[in-house]
């Protein structure tokens, strides 16, 4: 019964309401935790759009590559496939390839040529990581922002309550809700950015290991096309 109508006062403010009624500090801090969260969903809405083009086009190429005759016709053939992270490893390796035919007429430098295929993965995958770093940052440092906006509004909510000269949970509960406020955007804006770091990186992991696979059937067609 104590608490039946603190809770049925606060009922009756709407979420809108609460944030409106927040001091500067805490409209400050809710700006801060607005800006981190649509930056983060852009990032989200930005890699999932990669990922998906390059899952498409990675599959396009594959079937290609592995219809292909010769390296020569890939090349042609890959022109149409450039969201595909396959095909900047490929061009790696083609690259090396035509750099050694040139200079000898062959393929005689094997671990050259599985040097550039290695250095092609790593460049896909720091393109594939570029901004996943936003991602966890807003995770880890968007709850203790909402955190520090709570407490600073406890504190004011403690500070007028004490000028009001009564204590009661009516008169504290709205302060303490609208102070809340903070941390619950604050977890609105972390939980979804800590979801999808963890997807995007699972994908990332994905990508590079099929990248590697991809690597060693760039070798074996090399090695078909050139002999030993």
């Amino acid at each position: 019964m104590i608490f039946a109508a603190p809770f049925a006062f606060l009922q009756q403010l709407d979420f809108l309401d609460m944030v409106r009624n927040s001091g500067p500090t805490g409209m400050v801090v809710m700006g801060i935790l607005v800006c981190f969260s649509i930056f983060s969903w852009t990032v989200i809405f930005a890699k999932w759009q990669t990922f998906r083009g390059a899952r498409i086009a990675n599959a396009r190429f594959l079937r290609a590559f592995r219809k292909s005759p010769g390296l020569e016709a890939v090349m042609v053939a890959s022109e149409q496939y450039r969201p595909s992270p396959l095909v900047a490893v490929f061009d790696f390796g083609y690259e090396e390839i035509e750099r050694q035919v040139k200079a000898r007429g062959t393929v005689t430098n094997k671990i050259a040529l599985e040097r550039s295929l290695q250095l092609g993965v790593s460049e896909e995958i720091a393109k594939l990581e570029r901004n996943m770093d936003k991602l966890a940052t807003t995770a880890s440092v968007t709850p203790f922002i909402g955190l520090l906006g709570t407490v600073l509004g406890i504190i004011q909510a403690f500070q007028g309550l004490g000028g009001q000269g009564s204590a009661s949970l009516r008169t504290l509960g709205p302060g303490i809700s609208e102070a809340l406020i903070s941390t619950a955007i604050g977890l609105i804006a972390a939980i979804p950015a800590a979801i999808f770091y963890n997807v995007f990186g699972q994908k990332i992991r994905e990508l590079g290991a099929r990248m590697d696979d991809f690597a060693m059937e760039f070798l074996n067609l090399a090695e078909r096309s050139f002999g030993e």
